[in-house]
């Protein structure tokens, strides 16, 4: 899921908090509560990561949960406002289609898939949950879908031909 380390303090990164969950554990007296939150944090220009915390406290969960989404960056090639092609990505149950779109379109997305893609910088795509609705498979589905992601210059360097060759 990760693509090349980054120091997450060069970049002005936006945090989404997307779910907060209360988790019990049953002990001798009773239940123990504690919290767990599902953050995302991008810096609307191609970087994005997701991470999960926990503790007693909301607060305590989110920061940890932002430290976490700090250290799993990736990088999501762009071209112009959307995404270079069709992929899915799947985690768990979950699966998510994302889909470029025409200029003017919009994020088109439910509501975990639409923090990733808008904190990713993406303006533009379609996309649709297939599978699990559970936010956390979303989130890593569509984290894993965007690590897929290829420029044509990539594919053709690859290839050891030319984009144009390659695109015909």
């Amino acid at each position: 899921m990760r693509n090349t380390r980054i120091d997450p303090n060069t970049l002005e990164l936006e945090e989404k908090v997307v779910h907060i969950n209360r988790v019990a554990k049953v002990v001798k007296g009773g239940r123990r509560f504690s919290f767990s939150a599902l953050v995302v944090v991008g810096d609307k220009n191609g970087w994005v990561g997701a991470g999960i915390g926990k503790a007693a406290e909301v607060p305590d969960a989110i920061r940890k949960g932002i430290e976490d989404a700090k250290k799993n960056l990736i990088k999501v090639p762009l071209v112009g406002t959307t995404i270079p092609h069709l992929v899915q990505g799947e985690y768990g149950a979950g699966k998510v289609l994302i889909k470029p779109a025409a200029e003017g379109t919009g994020v088109i997305a439910g509501g975990p898939v639409r923090a990733v893609l808008e904190l990713a910088g993406v303006k533009d795509v379609l996309s649709k949950s297939l599978g699990s609705s559970n936010s956390i498979n979303m989130v890593r589905a569509t984290l894993e879908g965007l690590s897929r992601l290829k420029r044509a210059e990539d594919v053709a360097k690859l290839r050891g031909k030319s984009v144009e060759e390659l695109l015909g």
